[in-house]
């Protein structure tokens, strides 16, 4: 397919039009790092999908599952997740249908979670005795374009507040680093009262949520985008972005793949299933950035 990227080999990687991603990979290099952005989700896009035979965590569910929640707390939290995910990955459901479901969702959990008196001094420790993990190689992304001054706009609808204490303890947020996302309010003695607005939630990732908006117009110089995520939702996470010349969108594929296969194969350029790493990103990183 590609001898500069030899990771587009591997067994995980599925393309649908390999010439014309190639096309994209190539125009990407010949316009090189200075116009290069990247925006990517955070859940189960840079974090692992599972560890250990087990489902990693999101940053809500390191949250759900710390000790300072409280058994009922969890046991309400649980139910929420066991009704409102399966309506969130359901090929079946339009987003329309599904938008109303997920404020719903996100309201209902922040609410709960803002009961629990949160103090702002655990998230360290909260996040430090959790399961989560960064995806294999996540150290060569982060450095890489850290290294290359390549903005990394990380766009999540998980918690602000965790996800930045994840990438911090792995010694990566460099200043090139940017995240938009649910942020907790705490009050006066640092206890969480509440979630600062606007909600971001799976399927509103776009134009809608103006920090990102602003966000992109300081960078309108850099009209070559890759996009990293793991739900059609983050498709939509580069529209504020205010003139894209070439745009390449790898998607990880984590679940339920045979069901939503031809979904993600029409809607990302390259789609990764089942796969733990950034090995491909990586891969094509390298050929970009490198002379």
């Amino acid at each position: 397919l590609c001898p500069q990227v030899p990771e587009l080999e591997k067994a995980t990687v599925r393309i649908q039009q390999p010439e014309r991603v190639m096309g994209i990979v190539r125009s990407l290099r010949e316009q090189g790092p200075s116009k290069l952005q990247v925006i990517s989700d955070f859940d189960m896009t840079l974090s692992r999908f599972g560890c250990n035979g087990r489902r990693c965590p999101t940053s809500h569910n390191i949250l759900d599952n710390s000790r300072v929640i409280s058994e009922d707390g969890k046991k309400k939290l649980k139910d929420l997740l066991h009704y409102y995910y399966p309506i969130e990955i359901d090929p079946n459901r339009t987003l329309e249908e599904k938008r109303p479901l997920m404020v719903e969702w996100w309201t209902r959990a922040h609410e709960l979670l803002s009961q629990q008196k949160i103090q702002r001094g655990d998230i360290a420790q909260i996040v430090r005795e959790s399961d989560v993990m960064l995806r294999d190689g996540f150290n060569e992304l982060f450095d890489q374009l850290h290294k290359y001054n390549v903005p990394l706009f990380i766009f999540s609808a998980g918690v602000g507040d965790i996800l930045e204490e994840i990438i911090r303890q792995a010694n990566v947020f460099y200043s090139n680093v940017n995240v938009v996302s649910n942020y907790m309010d705490f009050d006066d003695n640092g206890v969480l009262t509440r979630f600062k607005g606007p909600l971001i939630h799976t399927y509103n990732k776009n134009n809608s949520v103006l920090q990102g908006t602003e966000y992109f117009q300081q960078l309108s110089t850099r009209t070559s985008i890759i996009l990293l995520g793991d739900s059609m939702g983050d498709l939509t996470m580069a529209d504020g972005v205010p003139s894209v010349e070439n745009i390449l969108k790898i998607g990880f594929l984590n679940d339920k793949v045979e069901e939503r296969r031809g979904k993600y194969l029409d809607a990302y350029d390259i789609v990764l299933e089942s796969d733990e790493t950034l090995d491909v990103v990586n891969g094509i990183l390298r050929y970009i950035l490198t002379e």
